[in-house]
């Protein structure tokens, strides 16, 4: 394999083990807060309970993804200098926003409220809950405005053969960032939502016979996440149909290749599934069923809009982008060689499918654990259990499956040009890699795979732990009464016992 192929491996398996537990902390962050501010208003222990039990998993998950994302970072300076060095000045600066501003914030009140249980009065403790919650949306935010710029760059302009900035204002309100932060946002709270019902599903099926405490806490964060789920998949729609107009005009082979669309038509019909192998550009042994003037509409809120197929656009992208590679050894065995402007038909078309139906089997369980939990009804089916335990994987794939396609579809750009942007602000991912050796990229691709590998194998266990240990294994040990009416320092069962417990 070239070092092209190998450095982009090694991003994309680093990027998808992250991305795994950034939704679950940004979802699960707010959620939590929530279930706290409803503790704080109303003193009801159910919440507290939440709180403690669900907050518990999330500090997990939040190590585990600080421990990933570090290592993000580092691969922009070892696999992807050249692209560092073109896209430093633009690139840098979200990113600094999103370290010294965001996550500043983000870790600090975190640590104020893992540790400020018997410390701070209750409303600032919850004050620290917000800020936490709120500043890991501030640093999605960051991170897809930086995205956004690769996939659509504004606010720079060309000086001495790289973009420089002109307007950091332009780049945090691109508009391919303000429609993915809110799709990118619920499908987090889908991640979040599908985590609630899968854990309080399998807890409340448990405890199905008998008496127990704490089957309120069970029912309630079912419905909590019931409900999160389906008004998240709401919003993932509409978000998505936002984007679809934008690729439209943005990136319209992205466009084509999500639906193997080979060639131009008009009106253009949505392709629901097909039946071949859709990795040819002539799709000429592809049967498809398909909607009618759909694709149009997506596109462009009609039914009579052209949309173009896969081949008129290589012809497009050859007259603007060159038909050959430069000669250049930077480009190894690419160099002078014909570019492919097609993406993986296959994981483009495949992914986009997966995104779309993952997204809805996850919100079509939570609804039916919903109906399921109706006037306080409990399930006893045998299957339930292991539905919603299934369930919590169909919005991680979902989610993941978006990621894969965003990506892949650009190829084979790094920064994709704007149509309607600056001449010059794009660059070949050949373009991008470091002069690295095919040793030295196997190396590191090995060791931080394997390495992830074991983290896995750490959160699954301390996951699965606390999750069987249920409300019991995070709150405190209840303290025999007193013993007389002097003696209340050390007995009782007040909100001040529950305060003093710290993780």
């Amino acid at each position: 394999m070239e070092v092209l192929d190998l450095a982009r491996w090694q991003f994309g398996i680093t990027t998808v083990y992250h991305f795994l537990m950034v939704p679950l902390t940004i979802g699960l962050s707010v959620l939590v807060a929530g279930m706290q501010t409803a503790w704080v208003r109303t003193g009801d222990q159910r919440y507290l309970k939440m709180t403690k039990f669900w907050g518990k998993l999330l500090l997990v998950n939040f190590a585990m993804g600080v421990v990933t994302g570090i290592v993000q970072e580092f691969q922009f300076g070892m696999n992807w200098s050249a692209y560092s060095r073109f896209v430093g000045d633009v690139f840098g600066a979200p990113l600094a926003m999103e370290g010294l501003v965001a996550f500043f914030v983000e870790s600090t009140f975190l640590g104020l409220w893992i540790f400020g249980w018997d410390k701070l009065p209750k409303k600032v403790h919850l004050a620290c809950a917000w800020a936490y919650s709120l500043a890991t949306v501030a640093s999605a935010y960051f991170i897809l405005a930086a995205n956004s710029w690769m996939q659509h760059p504004v606010g720079v302009e060309f000086v001495d053969g790289k973009p420089t900035m002109n307007s950091i204002w332009a780049v945090l309100t691109n508009n391919t960032a303000l429609a993915a932060i809110p799709h990118t946002l619920a499908g987090a709270f889908s991640v979040a939502a599908a985590f609630l019902v899968g854990v309080a599903g399998w807890q409340l099926w448990r405890k199905r016979s008998g008496d127990d405490e704490h089957r309120a806490v069970w029912r309630s964060s079912l419905r909590l996440g019931g409900w999160t789920g389906v008004v998240a998949f709401a919003v993932l729609a509409i978000t998505g149909d936002m984007q679809g107009k934008l690729m439209f005009e943005q990136q319209p082979m992205k466009m084509a290749s999500a639906e193997a669309l080979c060639h131009t038509e008009k009106p253009a019909s949505f392709s629901i599934i097909a039946i071949g192998d859709v990795s040819g550009s002539n799709c000429e042994d592809v049967k498809t069923f398909n909607v009618p003037a759909l694709l149009s509409f997506l596109a462009h809120n009609d039914f009579s809009t052209e949309v173009k197929g896969v081949e008129n656009l290589v012809t497009e992208y050859q007259a603007k982008y060159g038909t050959n590679y430069p000669d250049d050894p930077q480009l190894g065995s690419l160099a002078g060689k014909p570019i492919d402007y097609v993406p993986n038909l296959p994981v483009t078309y495949w992914g986009f499918r997966a995104m779309i139906g993952f997204g809805a089997m996850s919100a079509g369980i939570g609804l039916l654990a919903l109906w399921l939990t109706r006037r306080g009804r409990i399930p006893g089916q045998r299957w339930f259990p292991w539905l919603v335990l299934g369930g919590i994987a169909t919005p991680f794939i979902g989610n993941s499956a978006g990621w894969i396609f965003t990506e892949m579809g650009r190829q084979p750009f790094v920064v994709v040009p704007n149509p309607t942007g600056v001449d010059g602000v794009w660059m070949f991912t050949a373009q991008a890699v470091s002069k690295l050796s095919t040793g030295e990229v196997w190396t590191s691709l090995i060791a931080l795979t394997t390495v992830y590998a074991v983290l896995g194998v750490v959160e699954v266990f301390l996951m699965r732990k606390y999750v069987r240990g249920g409300v019991d294994a995070v709150m405190p040990p209840k303290k025999p009464a007193p013993t007389s009416k002097n003696d209340n320092s050390k007995g009782g069962d007040s909100d001040d016992d529950a305060l003093a417990f710290a993780y």
